[in-house]
């Protein structure tokens, strides 16, 4: 029995939202920034309703319930055992990428990454006067992988640290416990710092698929790791912005926190009670969520791959698919579909051009109009 309605229009005009404002005025269907069309849980939406009828905004420390709520998420969601010390709070995923590049001994220091990647990766790098090394994913029997030897051969005496998105945004991976062993093992090998981006780690589509932080396969592993998570992607709560490093080694810890500084503001206190609530009361929620996602994913997977002009590959995790459109024969694909009525995220963003990225976190309504424009703008550039 389903108790919460995916389906329910929301009118986000006119709300000063990012995702909806980018078109306002013209007839273009939103689907390129990661956040999601749905009210975000009940109990979030109680709970914030509470602590705004208390009406005292003061400074605020993490509430003891959150970091407690927590530690068990991680324990009952990833088997992975952490101590309440090792967490960091931030006000942000993105600020959390920049302050772990800082973490790297020297200016000039190689962080390594793999492309396409979500913008900030490869940015984050140049921001705080490291050097980014990119090592293209490739494409093998229909899924995205590592190409383990060009990884290793792009290490080098300067390569400090290996920056890892999993689940992977924009492809949609769960890198396997063998495909994270064999990473972990070039980062013992190469004594690397290891920075694993891990906001989408609530939202696995696929059920024999199962998220695995790379920090949680050993202790020495860990050592070497800052995770970074959050509740924003899965609860759609990415406005109010909290974030946390999960970082179990004492001296990394130190050196991210003197990289964060006082540059890097506090969570505001609506953040943190929006976290502590969809943490502990929100799992009903997100299973429904998921469920939701998979039929939009199923169904958008198999729409676009009748159309010989364009490729998808199979998306495990996240609600952000990734579309192939280098047989279009148009300079800029996202452009064309944005004069189609359909906007999505251009691929060059992410290293990748040529590519699209599309949001299919949305009613599944909506998600078939975009769709359909989609159909009608190729038949037309194809003459039909």
């Amino acid at each position: 029995m389903k108790t919460f309605d995916f389906d329910k229009p929301i009118d986000r005009h006119h709300t000063d939202s990012e995702k909806w404002d980018r078109y306002e005025g013209r007839e273009v269907l939103p689907l390129w920034v990661a956040d999601m069309d749905f009210a975000s849980p009940p109990c979030v939406l109680e709970a914030l309703s509470a602590r705004v009828a208390h009406g005292v905004f003061g400074y605020t420390s993490p509430p003891a319930a959150l970091v407690e709520a927590v530690v068990v998420h991680l324990q009952n969601d990833f088997a992975w055992t952490t101590d309440p010390e090792w967490i960091v709070w931030l006000p942000g995923l993105v600020c959390g990428l920049n302050v772990l590049c800082k973490t790297t001994p020297e200016i000039g220091d190689e962080i390594i990454t793999f492309t396409p990647i979500y913008p900030p990766f490869l940015s984050a790098p140049p921001l705080v006067d490291r050097k980014l090394v990119s090592v293209p994913l490739v494409l093998k029997d229909d899924q995205w992988v590592i190409d383990f030897h060009s990884l290793e051969n792009a290490i080098s005496p300067q390569t400090k640290m290996l920056l890892l998105c999993n689940p992977h945004n924009p492809v949609g991976r769960v890198w396997s416990r063998s495909e994270l062993e064999q990473l972990a093992a070039l980062a013992t090998k190469y004594d690397l710092i290891i920075g694993s981006d891990d906001i989408h780690a609530g939202l696995i589509l696929d059920e024999d698929k199962k998220h695995i932080p790379i920090a949680s396969l050993s202790a020495d592993i860990a050592a070497r790791s800052i995770t970074l998570l959050a509740p924003s992607k899965t609860y759609n709560i990415a406005g109010l912005g909290c974030s946390f490093a999960v970082i179990s080694d004492p001296t990394l810890r130190r050196r991210f926190l003197s990289a964060k500084g006082r540059i890097v503001p506090h969570v505001n206190l609506l953040a943190y009670t929006a976290a502590q609530a969809a943490y502990k009361d929100g799992e009903p929620w997100r299973q429904e969520l998921i469920t939701y996602l998979r039929g939009n994913r199923d169904l958008l997977e198999a729409e676009i791959s009748q159309l010989p002009q364009l490729k998808i590959t199979h998306v495990e995790a996240t609600y952000l698919a990734w579309i192939d459109a280098r047989n279009l024969g148009v300079a800029d694909p996202c452009l064309f579909f944005e004069q189609a009525g359909v906007g999505l995220s251009a691929g060059k963003d992410f290293g990748a051009p040529g590519y699209v990225r599309l949001n299919f976190g949305c009613r599944r309504e909506l998600l078939q109009e975009a769709i359909d424009r989609i159909k009608t703008a190729l038949q037309r550039l194809s003459g039909e």
